[in-house]
């Protein structure tokens, strides 16, 4: 093989690797079309809770939801929990509902850590990963706001401290 002819294969493979490059990019700023969006109705479920009866989102309408996804062995979810709690203290007979949704633990290992923070709002069980997944769910603590109607308002990745909860919870009560 001459030499133009290994310039000529040099310069293809480096063209596909531009464009596999390019192609990675462009994929993850352009956002998933499925994906949960503030503006967009949230996406209906339905599952066991810890110590009761399953709990379908669609039946919460009419009042404001604070949807939390969350794990016992997530540092920043053990710190946001008594001011998730404390909001709900405050808010529920307003009509706001605080679910905590765990990912893909047992109720061995959720009910001491529910027990040991004193949580009386509903704790849901997405042993499957199956909400987690349809959320599109990354890190944790995620925090879903959204309004009487369904309708998502607000969604925040990360720790959130009692004020920022009480700032979010006003726009969505009914």
């Amino acid at each position: 093989m001459d030499k133009s002819n290994r310039t000529y294969i040099r310069v293809a493979v480096l063209g596909v690797l531009l464009v596999a490059l390019v192609f990675a990019v462009y994929s993850s700023f352009v956002k998933d079309p499925n994906a949960v969006k503030v503006g967009r109705d949230a996406p209906n479920f339905s599952l066991e809770q810890l110590n009761g009866p399953s709990i379908t989102l669609s039946d919460l309408r009419g009042k404001g939801v604070v949807l939390n996804f969350w794990g016992t062995w997530c540092g920043p979810c053990k710190q946001e929990m008594p001011a998730l709690q404390k909001q709900y203290d405050a808010y529920k007979d307003k009509g706001l509902v605080v679910v905590g949704v765990n990912i893909g633990e047992s109720p061995i290992t959720v009910e001491p850590f529910v027990k040991q923070f004193g949580v009386t709002f509903p704790i849901l069980l997405d042993r499957e990963s199956q909400i987690t997944k349809l959320y599109r769910i990354g890190p944790i603590p995620t925090t879903f706001f959204i309004d009487p109607d369904g309708e998502v308002k607000e969604i925040f990745v990360g720790q959130l401290n009692e004020d920022m909860i009480a700032q979010k919870v006003a726009k969505i009560l009914p």
